[in-house]
Order: structure tokens, then C-alpha cells, then sequence
């Protein structure tokens, strides 16, 4: 009898073992299902001016998402739309330094949808051995910059909105100061120092190659350099001034050979988009959220001197998704 007993006791030990290890991988697989955390590659094509914030926003950001790899690649917005369409290079999402590289370049064929987020400003970037620097002001920053001895960079027109809002600084300049020819007594200097993006231009600055740059005030501020403030009719940086700043335009390079884009001149303002084919949605959606949330990434944007302009108006509200709409206004 007690022999009985005590196989009976095995036996209900063994089946007690049994059905809790098959509770336990129920609940493993079942956690395993839902676990809906976003990982893996997210690829983003970003402005150079954006560098510095997306790089301070990455590292927050991976404190909540640790799975999700991030590779930034910064390049100038127009060149960035053309790995997307001529190159056909795998992106999950375009942050431009002028929302209307997405408008024109990417929308409808490779996103739906563009959201403001960002603004900035033109000034003229120098350090302590550039020439002059003791002298520069509001008034005569343009009759410096064209001096003989002096030499000054800007970034390319057809790569990089800060190359043509550089030309748009100087239209507006020639109206402002009322010299006639300046413009093109600008544009012609110093051809053999443009540059592909604006952030290319610093380290020539750096090595006192040259002694200005046509730059974007944040990006100044973020590498600590000198900076002259320009009067808001010349800076791009005034909504209020938009009407102004129409006045004047630049053509640059369209999305197929021989085609021309027209720029007018506005107040600057970046954009961002999901690309329709983006190979990590999920991780694309979480990273553009937390970019926009004002205590999260727009925080850290208005902490490198790019302040905030969400909501904002967009053509393309009806195409945002659900969840993104309330970072936009129709």
C-alpha cells in the first residue's frame, strides 16, 4: 500500500512539472507574440544642418528603443532626395533643411506626406583670424566679403538649400543696401570654394583657408563660431517678411536632366517624411514621434539654436497619418 502511495505521489509531481512547464512556454511564446518593440536598421538621409541635434536625438532616443540601429547620413537636402530618386538607395526617412525639397522632389511618387518641424536663419560665419573680423557689421559684412584679400565659401546651389538661400541672402542684400551689380559681384568670388554642403565648409574655415561663410546661424552656434547677425529682410528668417522674400528666386537642378526647380524666397522652414518604401516602418514611425514631441526631439532641436515650428500648415495633412496629424494643421 504505501508503495502504491508513493508512485501515486511521483506520478502527480511528474504531471504538476509537466503542466507547468507547458504554462510557463505558453506564456513565453505568448509575451514573445506581443512584444511589438520596434528593432533592427533605420536608415535616415538628413540635411548637414541637422547633424549635430539628430546625433544628440539618436542617443536619447536609443535610451528608449535599445534594438533600433540608427545610421544617420547627412548630406545636402537636394542631394539626399537624389540617392532616393536617381540612386535608388534604401531610406526610411528624409529630414530636409527646406521642407520644399520634399514637396518638389519626393511627393507623390516616393512619400506621401511632409511635416514641418524646424527654422533657421542665414548669417555670415567667421572666426577670430579671419580678415577683418574686427571690422564686420550689418552695414558692411558684403563690402568685406569682396574684398581681394579676403575669401569666402558658400555651399552649392544644386546640392544644398543653404547653397541657394546664400543666393537668395544676396538677392535680397542688392535690394536692401540698394547696390546695384552686387549680386553678381558675390556669386562670381570664389567659385573654387563651394562646396557640396554647408557643413563642408567649416573645416576650411578652421584651417583659415577662407575667412567667411554663407552658413545657418545654428550651425554657428552649434560649432562655436563667430557669427554676424543679418537684418531680418536679408536673413530668411521672418514669417512675418514672407511676402518680402518672395521677391526674389533662384533655379537650380530639377529631378531629371535639363529640368529647372524655381525657389522663391520664404522664411526657412525643414521637413520630414516616412518614405513609402521604407524598409523599417515601425522603427521609422517611433523615431519620427519622438522627434517631433516637443519634450523629446524638438526639445533638443531649440537646444542647437533650430526653434520649433510645429503645427504648421501642409498641403499634405489629409495624407499624414493618424497618429501624426496633431504635429501638423490644414
Amino acid at each position: 500500500m504505501n508503495q502504491i502511495l508513493k508512485k501515486s505521489k511521483q506520478i502527480i509531481f511528474i504531471i504538476l512539472v509537466l503542466t507547468l512547464s507547458v504554462s510557463c512556454n505558453n506564456t513565453n511564446n505568448k509575451a514573445k507574440k506581443e512584444d511589438n518593440t520596434p528593432s533592427g536598421k533605420l536608415v535616415i538621409f538628413h540635411a548637414g544642418s541637422l547633424s549635430v541635434p539628430f546625433k544628440e536625438i539618436t542617443t536619447e532616443f536609443n535610451k528608449e528603443y535599445p534594438n533600433i540601429k540608427v545610421v544617420l547620413e547627412p548630406a545636402g537636402s537636394v542631394k539626399c532626395a537624389r540617392k532616393i530618386i536617381d540612386l535608388k538607395q534604401d531610406c526610411d526617412i528624409m529630414a530636409s533643411a527646406d521642407y520644399k525639397v520634399i514637396d518638389n522632389m519626393l511627393i507623390p511618387d516616393y512619400a506621401d506626406w511632409n511635416i514641418k518641424f524646424a527654422s533657421n536663419e542665414m548669417a555670415i560665419v567667421y572666426n577670430e583670424k579671419s580678415h577683418y573680423a574686427n571690422e564686420i557689421n550689418k552695414d558692411n559684412w558684403y563690402k568685406i566679403l569682396l574684398k581681394k584679400d579676403v575669401f569666402y565659401g558658400r555651399s552649392d546651389p544644386n546640392s544644398d538649400p543653404c547653397g541657394y538661400r546664400a543666393v537668395l541672402t544676396s538677392k535680397l542684400a542688392e535690394k536692401y543696401y540698394k547696390e546695384t551689380g552686387l549680386v553678381e559681384k558675390l556669386l562670381k568670388k570664389d567659385l573654387n570654394y563651394m562646396r557640396p554642403k554647408e557643413v563642408d565648409l567649416i573645416s576650411l574655415l578652421e584651417a583659415n583657408a577662407i575667412d567667411y561663410i554663407y552658413l545657418y546661424r545654428s550651425v554657428a552656434e552649434q560649432h562655436h563660431l563667430r557669427f554676424l547677425i543679418l537684418p531680418d529682410s536679408i536673413n530668411l528668417k521672418n514669417p512675418e517678411l514672407g511676402k518680402y522674400y518672395s521677391t526674389v528666386s533662384v533655379e537650380i537642378n530639377g529631378k531629371t536632366p535639363g529640368e529647372k526647380i524655381k525657389h522663391q524666397g520664404e522664411a526657412m522652414v525643414y521637413g520630414v517624411t516616412i518614405l513609402k518604401n521604407a524598409n523599417n516602418k515601425p522603427a521609422a514611425e517611433a523615431f519620427a514621434k519622438f522627434l517631433l514631441s516637443k519634450d523629446k526631439g524638438i526639445k533638443i532641436m531649440e537646444e542647437n539654436g533650430q526653434p520649433s515650428v510645429i503645427p504648421s500648415y501642409t498641403s499634405t495633412y489629409n495624407k499624414i497619418p493618424k497618429e501624426f496629424k496633431h504635429f501638423a494643421k490644414k
